[in-house]
């Protein structure tokens, strides 16, 4: 009977193996867990041996085994494993990765063009560039001869 108004987790109380269970092998874990680990050790070495020897093609369930069907909408499964990559096989991109591929392609003959001085945007910017420049050059003329004019009438005041 619990105690208190709370009531406790339906997963119960759980038990922790000291370290002197471990050391003794006398720890809570079942039986049939060292069973099946055994079991898994001796199909692990099995399987290696039977891949020295020959490859059985997989068995398949129902209908399956009798008709060969190409379904591209089948889920073909993510994990594969090192050994059963085909390197020879090239992957296809997927129809997102492509157009983000064109996309950066575009992107970068587009900056050429534009370091070159080959696009609209580019000959407008140099237009205004050129423009600026003739102004700060005629501001920068018109402030020396200001300046010539006012050092002109100090010397003219001294005199």
């Amino acid at each position: 009977m619990g105690r208190g108004k709370f009531k406790g987790k339906p997963t119960g109380h759980r038990h922790f193996s000291t370290p002197e269970e471990l050391r003794a092998g006398s720890s809570a874990r079942p039986r049939t867990f060292r069973k099946e680990e055994a079991e898994v050790e001796e199909e692990v070495e099995q399987e290696e041996s039977e891949g020295e020897i020959e490859e059985e093609p997989e068995k398949r369930k129902g209908t399956q085994g009798l008709i060969e069907i190409e379904n591209p909408n089948l889920a073909k499964p993510k994990n594969v494993k090192a050994k059963d990559i085909d390197m020879g096989k090239t992957t296809e991109l997927s129809r997102r990765e492509r157009e983000e591929i064109e996309k950066q392609k575009a992107h970068e003959r587009y900056m050429k063009l534009q370091e070159q001085g080959k696009t609209e945007q580019s000959r407008k910017d140099l237009e205004r560039l050129a423009m600026i420049r003739q102004q700060r050059a005629e501001a920068a003329k018109k402030r020396e001869e200001e300046k010539a004019a006012k050092e002109q009438k100090k010397v003219e005041a001294r005199k």
